[in-house]
């Protein structure tokens, strides 16, 4: 495993441990949950946290980790890779879904209230345009396996081991996936090949 993969999903550990009880875990605590090999390992890469800015030590202090600026600096969450927002694309195997990856993205508290648990998407293609998603935006979605009619969703098609982003609706014994552009037709697969991966809460777009 990579060291940066290492250090974000020591962050994520961290950030989603303390929104959740309110104070920081332990050494112990990290290196069981991120499957570190040793506390020494563990010790590393705070440090190296606490150089990029992200954490505080208390020296002596057993949960004396600290995220600095969280409040104004909202939450780190996986950045997954890309979804189609168009005709589906293939993702790699479902390993790509896992959190334990290197990138993330920030994202404003109000976006993810509670205990939220969260990933983000890059968007690929237009077919979302209407719904004031565009190509190249980021996607925040909620981990749920199911969604109500209407909603947006990261939808994983079974049968063509593919994703892609649309509006869910169901019609007896099939989904209709809906895209938010009038040039373009909807996608229908039958009820039990479509698993719902996430739903969208939030957009995040990088101003020119």
């Amino acid at each position: 495993m990579r060291e940066s993969t290492i250090r974000s999903r020591i962050l994520l550990f961290i950030q989603d441990f303390i929104r959740d009880r309110g104070y920081a875990p332990t050494i112990g605590e990290i290196q069981k949950a991120c499957a570190v090999s040793s506390k020494s390992v563990v010790h590393y890469n705070l440090e190296n946290l606490r150089r990029l800015g992200q954490i505080k030590r208390d020296a002596g202090i057993e949960r004396g980790i600290r995220l600095i600026n969280a409040e104004q600096r909202g939450w780190s969450v996986p950045l997954l890779g890309i979804i189609a927002a168009g005709q589906p694309i293939p993702v790699p195997s479902e390993d790509s879904w896992h959190p334990g990856i290197a990138d993330t993205v920030t994202v404003p508290n109000e976006f993810l209230p509670g205990k939220t648990q969260a990933y983000a998407l890059k968007v690929k293609g237009i077919s979302m345009i209407d719904a004031l998603v565009d190509d190249g935006d980021i996607v925040v979605m909620e981990m749920v396996v199911t969604a109500e009619d209407g909603q947006m969703v990261a939808a994983w098609l079974t049968d063509r081991e593919e994703a892609t982003l649309k509006r869910l609706y169901r019609e007896e014994s099939r989904i209709r996936l809906q895209p938010a552009n009038r040039t373009m037709q909807p996608i229908y697969v039958d009820a039990d090949k479509v698993q719902v991966q996430g739903r969208v809460i939030a957009i995040l777009r990088k101003m020119e």
